[in-house]
């Protein structure tokens, strides 16, 4: 009865984003009501009404952070709109590739993954998902491409972090097994990679498979067969770098080194015209766009007049000179090494548990959270770069205001959920379960010898939640290490299908599909569609991991 009703939330956004297609704001404020109720009266596990507060209030603080990083990264398209430099950056990358399925490739699938690797957390999306709808990609387009390809680098996100975190939640366990902590997380991280390998050998071609059956004037997925040659060059040229890394590197720099160099390569290659298509492929014109490809930050054809006019007299590097600078931030302050990262991560306000319940303390870290420092100050220093008047600024600000709002109640609502499932369970026999334990629980006493192909599932499931591959790690490594021991199976295989699925839930997590819907103006519109044409790909992806997890076991 418990493990039903942990479900049922889920159930019911499920219902009323895919099938009666409402928005994340109406759907994820019932679940959460629905929560707080089953909380109340069918749980016994911290779930007081003191407790249940307290964890609903923090979820609001966690919301206030996604906030922060998407009124950011919005605020950065905003004020480069107001400044001239998106349609200077769009006249030259056409000079590079005007074909969209090169540009998705370079952008979403290699800026991207260099992006997850310096700084994770959902910045990618918010990043890459915006310029491409600057370059004029449908703003649904671009949500659903930069879902979708940032997955592979997902593991090794923010310089590892996540692969981190199963390695601080099977430290003791390895231990209590007698075994050799290093040794142990070396051959996880070599398995994480191997299978993450074989799913960006097929990820981007999927990707532009889907942009041309779903956006395309045939709406087929014959178009996308000119780009295969350049989309196989897209995954080899991340795969070898990024697994080489894993393997003899550390967990640290896989997607960074792989995201860069796979750059590098996709840009010189589509400037010498070498392996790209040989036709030209263009969305449908633009006047046969349905009202739900595009997103309210969608520049108008008077704005992109007035752009243009600026543009004229702004050189490319300028142009760009804002994104290098969020790069090169990014880098700096998230790699240890370089010692700026616990300097940052001290600048923080931090608050006493709400109403002194544990697992509530709450710190609003300006320092170290990405749409403070770089996405905000690198839009304060390009309102000088770019000599940029103030009536523009105000304009852009204003806007971007006016955008975030909209995003702040399915955020709340989402964030809720979650601590709600993260903390109020039921007290067993043996070991107090939280409902998020409660079902990664029914799905391993169902599946036995066969966990091998749940595994992958629970990882999923924890990142649909929380929206991070490190959280799910946090919650599940353990869990997955021990019913691999239970169940007779290898535990680093086990372990690393943990690590791979909470990255490949990425692609279908309600907090990440909010933040880039409201990146690009689509919210209560596009996210259920998001949800819907995502899911068959997280399925592909877990079964091929599964795959290759049977083949290592």
């Amino acid at each position: 009865m418990h493990t039903m009703l942990a479900f049922l939330p889920i159930i019911v956004i499920l219902v009323m984003m895919i099938g009666f297609k409402l928005s994340s704001k109406v759907s994820l404020s019932t679940a959460a009501v629905l929560a707080v109720i089953i909380s109340l009266t069918a749980f016994d596990s911290n779930a007081g009404a003191t407790n249940v507060s307290a964890y609903v209030l923090y979820g609001f603080l966690k919301a206030f952070d996604i906030l922060v990083i998407i009124f950011g990264a919005i605020l950065i398209l905003n004020t480069m709109k107001y400044s001239g430099a998106m349609t200077a950056i769009n006249n030259g990358f056409n000079k590079i590739s005007t074909d969209r399925r090169v540009q998705v490739l370079i952008i979403g699938w290699a800026f991207g993954a260099f992006i997850e690797g310096a700084a994770g957390f959902g910045t990618p999306a918010a990043l890459a998902a915006p310029l491409l709808v600057g370059l004029g990609f449908p703003a649904l387009g671009a949500a659903l491409a930069t879902l979708l390809l940032n997955s592979s680098p997902v593991s090794y996100g923010a310089v590892g972090t996540p692969t981190f975190g199963v390695q601080q939640t099977v430290e003791k366990l390895v231990a209590a097994d007698g075994g050799n902590l290093d040794a142990y997380m070396t051959t996880v991280s070599s398995y994480t990679a191997i299978i993450h390998s074989v799913g960006a050998i097929f990820i981007p071609f999927l990707v532009v498979m889907m942009m041309t059956k779903l956006f395309g004037k045939n709406r087929s997925f014959g178009d996308a067969f000119g780009a295969l040659p350049f989309a196989l060059l897209a995954s080899v040229s991340f795969i070898v770098p990024y697994y080489l890394a894993a393997k003899f590197t550390g967990i640290e720099l896989p997607a960074l080194i792989g995201g860069l160099i796979s750059l590098g390569i996709l840009v010189a290659a589509a400037k010498a015209k070498f392996l790209t298509p040989k036709d030209n492929w263009e969305f449908a014109p633009r006047p046969e766009w349905p009202e739900f490809w595009i997103g309210s930050t969608q520049a108008s054809e008077s704005a992109e007049k007035k752009e243009d006019t600026q543009s004229k007299s702004m050189s490319l590097f300028t142009a760009w000179l804002p994104y290098v600078l969020i790069s090169l931030i990014l880098v700096v302050t998230r790699i240890p090494a370089i010692g700026l990262k616990p300097i940052l991560q001290s600048w923080k306000l931090s608050f006493d548990p709400i109403f002194g319940v544990a697992n509530t303390a709450y710190s609003f870290s300006y320092g170290y959270l990405p749409g403070i420092i770089p996405f905000i100050l690198v839009a304060i220093i390009t309102i000088f770069l770019h000599k940029m008047s103030a009536k523009d600024v105000k304009a852009s600000w204003s806007v971007t205001f006016a955008q975030v709002s909209k995003a702040a109640i399915p955020l709340a609502a989402g964030l809720a959920l979650v601590q709600l499932m993260l903390n109020v369970g039921v007290v067993g026999a043996e070991k107090n379960y939280t409902m998020l334990q409660l079902m990664a629980k029914f799905f391993a006493d169902i599946s036995g010898q066969g966990y091998v192909a749940v595994a992958p599932l629970v990882g999923v499931l924890g990142s649909f939640f929380s929206g991070s591959n490190t959280v799910s790690n946090f919650l599940f490594s353990g869990l997955q290490y021990e019913t691999a021991v239970l169940v007779g199976l290898k535990t680093e295989v086990i372990v690393a299908l943990q690590n791979v699925g909470g990255a490949i839930g990425n692609m279908v997590c309600i907090n990440n599909i909010v933040a880039v819907c409201a990146t690009v103006g689509l919210l209560g519109k596009g996210e259920g569609r998001l949800l819907t044409y995502n899911i068959a790909p997280c399925i592909f992806y877990v079964l091929l991991a599964v795959c290759i997890g049977v083949i290592l076991l």
